[in-house]
C-alpha cells in the first residue's frame, strides 16, 4: 500500500519532548482482518512515538494507556455502504462500556462519506459520544488514532502535575499555620513545633498528648512538655499574655 513509510515527524518529536510514552493494545480479531503490511506500518508507527504494542482479546480494535489516561478506538479501515447497522450497534455497546471512545473511520470516496453522513443521523446518534473522526486513508486514521491517544495523556500528565503542585502548596500553607499555633504557645519555638509535627502529628492529637508521651516521642524538656499540657487543658493558662 502507498504511503505506508510515512511517519509524522512531529509526533515523534512531542513524544521524546513531553516524555509521555504508553502501551496501545490491539485487538487479536481486528489484527486477523488486517493486511499483514499494515500492522507493520502500525507497529513501526508506534515503536517511532514511544509506544508499546500488545496483542489482546479486547472489544475495541486499541485500547491505549498513556500518561495515566485510557482511551479505546473502534478503527473502520473499510466503510460498508449496504451493512451500517451492526457497525452502529457496536459503537453503542461500546460507548456505554468506555468513558473515552472514538471512532476512526477510512472514507475514500464520496459515496462512502454519504453513507456515513445518512447513518449517523438515521441511527440518532448522539453528538460528541462518541466523537466521529472521518479520514481519507488508514495510515492517516492511524496516525489520527495516535495523536489523540498522545494529547490525552499529555493532558492527563499536565492535570496530575497541577493537581501536585497544588497538593503541596496546600500542605506548605498546612505547615505555615501550625507552626504559628504551636510557636504561639509560651516557650515553644519553630524547632519544637517540628518535633511536635514529626513525632505526633496534628494540633488536635498534640492537644491530647499526655506530658510524659511528648517527653518518650520527642527531644522537648519536661519544662516545655509540662508548657504544652497546660496550655490545651488550662483556661487562665492559654487565656494569659504571651510574653516575649
Amino acid at each position: 500500500m502507498e504511503g505506508y513509510d510515512r511517519c509524522n515527524i512531529c509526533l515523534c518529536c512531542l513524544a521524546a519532548a513531553d516524555g509521555v510514552s504508553g502501551v496501545c493494545m490491539m485487538s487479536n480479531t481486528w489484527k486477523v482482518e488486517q493486511h499483514p503490511s499494515f500492522i507493520n506500518f502500525i507497529s513501526t508507527f508506534l515503536n517511532a512515538n514511544s509506544f508499546r504494542l500488545n496483542f489482546v482479546g479486547i472489544a475495541p480494535d486499541f485500547i491505549f494507556n498513556c500518561g495515566g489516561s485510557s482511551v479505546a478506538f473502534i478503527f473502520l479501515t473499510n466503510w460498508d455502504c449496504t451493512n451500517v447497522s451492526p457497525v452502529f450497534g457496536r459503537i453503542q455497546k461500546l460507548r456505554l462500556q468506555f468513558a473515552h471512545l472514538y471512532v476512526v473511520i477510512t472514507l475514500a470516496t464520496k459515496e462512502q462519506n454519504d453513507s456515513f453522513v445518512r447513518s449517523y443521523f438515521k441511527f440518532g446518534t448522539e453528538l460528541g459520544k462518541p466523537t466521529f473522526v472521518p479520514v481519507q486513508d488508514m495510515e492517516m486514521g492511524f496516525e489520527k488514532i495516535v495523536k489523540i491517544a498522545h494529547s490525552l495523556g499529555v493532558c492527563k500528565q499536565q492535570d496530575a502535575t497541577t493537581k501536585l503542585k497544588s497538593e503541596r502548596k496546600q500542605a506548605v500553607q498546612g505547615m505555615d499555620v501550625f507552626r504559628q499555633v504551636v510557636t504561639s504557645i509560651p516557650g515553644i519555638d519553630a524547632h519544637d513545633a517540628n518535633a511536635l509535627n514529626q513525632a505526633i502529628g496534628s494540633i488536635e492529637a498534640i492537644a491530647k498528648a499526655s506530658k510524659e508521651y511528648i517527653l518518650e516521642n520527642t527531644d522537648l524538656s519536661a519544662e516545655k512538655a509540662e508548657v504544652i499540657f497546660r496550655f490545651f487543658r488550662d483556661p487562665k493558662f492559654y487565656l494569659s499574655p504571651k510574653i516575649n
